[in-house]
């Protein structure tokens, strides 16, 4: 499509999607707050709220908690407007998003609190200890609401910065496909720019049209209606040639990114200081030891004891059940490589025959012709009972590993625990994983579980090592609980 052929509409619609949705947000932020805001009201003063008295040289005053709650509800949606939580930068995917409206939500309390105390005004404590929980809470399930809203469209390709890449072809294939693998982020690619610049070409393996060659850029961001340009690779580009390039792009409406050659790397490992005109990216080496890990097994200890103890009546039932369903031991125990390599005692429940080590091989070419030479696994395998198949399709059967986390075994979250057979068919890379106890559940089980295949289970596996943290753990947890009732990927 040419630049003459672009309806002016569309241009138009690209670039509002931004501004329309953070409306939509702060509409959506103002009614919230103003729910939350007059049920702490009614709920803490009644139909009927006295005023606010000041000490001092200030008692001649009265306002009422009414005015207050304007003021508060006011104040409260401008601040997350000044943080930036709908920012297009944050909105869609990762977690920035609710850290800023968190943030600016204690910040707001924060002021309130300090101008109390300077000016001596008898804030009713309850109300605002009430305003503040209630009021957060009900803005991050907002903000997740309007975030499934926005997936939806991002999966179609609306509501997303219209990406041309501009490198080598195999720079833009591999940023393709990592933009591809999550659409939630809000980059759909329209285009790029390649040193052939064979225009009616294809990137190969995809249907990304070449819109022209590295020199040629200002032609294609017109012929694509690009509004964001991402550079993959710089050894086509001089620096001078990406100066001229970011001062051609109009301000406000078209982006430059630069995409350096790294790949899953969580944020808060990544750090840009600009030295000598230079924007120099500090990736922090991962570390596992000291405090971090102590953190990570106290919360596993304490998780896994309450969860036993809550989930004894269904453990005890599963068992009956399972002893009386089919002949045999209640428990399954299989040798797994755990933490450094070293191996240990896997538990779960039993929801296979007896025998169904030795019928492996009859399967294994069922298993290759589903697309998985490393992980065994089918869809309906035949070794699998019935009740078996209930326990699996919503995780049961991994219930006794709570056991192996309380032991020390294995973590509440944490890489897929492997079989000896699959570990000797490892690249050296993956030898990484065993840096971190496996875990009863995971990003491979929050993104697909058996679906998954073999690459993509060991990327996210990896991830998680490289980019491991308490509060990734506990969303882990929150995404774990929608798989489980999903059974998506669980056989």
């Amino acid at each position: 499509m040419t630049a003459e052929t672009r309806r002016p509409e569309t241009v138009v619609a690209e670039h509002d999607w931004r501004l329309a949705y953070s409306r939509r947000l702060a509409l959506t932020d103002f009614v919230v707050i103003a729910i939350a805001v007059t049920a702490t009201q009614v709920l803490w003063f009644g139909a009927s709220a006295d005023g606010v008295a000041f000490r001092g040289n200030l008692d001649f005053l009265a306002i009422s908690y009414t005015v207050v709650s304007v003021i508060l509800t006011v104040c409260w949606t401008a601040i997350l407007g000044i943080y930036g939580s709908r920012s297009d930068r944050l909105v869609g995917t990762g977690t920035a998003e609710y850290r800023s409206v968190v943030d600016a939500s204690l910040r707001i309390f924060g002021v309130l609190a300090i101008v109390a105390f300077l000016l001596k005004i008898d804030f009713s404590r309850g109300y605002f200890i009430v305003a503040l929980p209630l009021g957060t809470l009900a803005l991050l399930a907002a903000r997740w609401g309007w975030r499934q809203w926005l997936n939806r469209r991002r999966a179609r390709g609306e509501y997303s910065a219209q990406v041309l890449l501009v490198g080598s072809e195999v720079s833009v294939l591999h940023t393709a496909t990592e933009l591809a693998r999550h659409p939630q982020a809000g980059y759909h690619v329209v285009g790029a720019c390649v040193p052939s610049g064979r225009v009616a070409d294809y990137i190969p393996g995809t249907n990304i049209p070449v819109a022209g060659s590295v020199d040629r850029v200002g032609f294609a961001i017109e012929a694509t209606g690009a509004d964001t340009i991402v550079i993959t690779s710089s050894d086509e580009l001089s620096p001078d040639k990406i100066r001229e390039l970011s001062w051609s792009l109009e301000p406000g409406r078209q982006h430059l990114v630069v995409a350096p050659s790294l790949t899953d790397i969580g944020g808060p490992r990544i750090h840009t200081r600009p030295v000598a005109g230079l924007p120099l990216i500090h990736v922090e080496t991962p570390r596992y030891e000291g405090f971090k890990r102590y953190q990570k097994r106290i919360f596993d200890i304490v998780a896994s004891a309450l969860l036993i103890v809550l989930s004894a009546p269904v453990l005890l039932t599963i068992a009956v059940v399972v002893r009386l369903s089919t002949p045999g031991p209640v428990l399954f125990k299989q040798e797994r490589v755990g933490l450094n390599g070293s191996p240990f005692r896997m538990l779960k429940f039993r929801s296979m025959v007896t025998d169904a080590d030795a019928l492996i091989k009859d399967l294994e070419h069922s298993n290759r012709t589903e697309g998985n030479a490393v992980l065994f696994k089918m869809k309906d395998d035949p070794r699998v009972t019935a009740v078996g198949r209930v326990l699996r399709k919503f995780s049961l059967d991994e219930l006794p590993q709570l056991f192996n986390v309380l032991r020390g075994d294995m973590s509440l979250i944490g890489p897929r625990p492997p079989l000896q057979r699959e570990v000797d068919l490892y690249e050296s890379h993956v030898h990484r994983r065993f840096l971190m106890k496996p875990g009863i559940t995971g990003l491979w089980q929050v993104s697909g579980r058996s679906d998954l295949s073999w690459e993509d289970s060991v990327r996210l596996d990896l991830y998680y090592v490289e980019n491991w943290s308490m509060v990734g753990d506990f969303i882990i947890l929150l995404r774990t609980v929608r798989a489980v009732f999903a059974s998506s990927g669980a056989y």
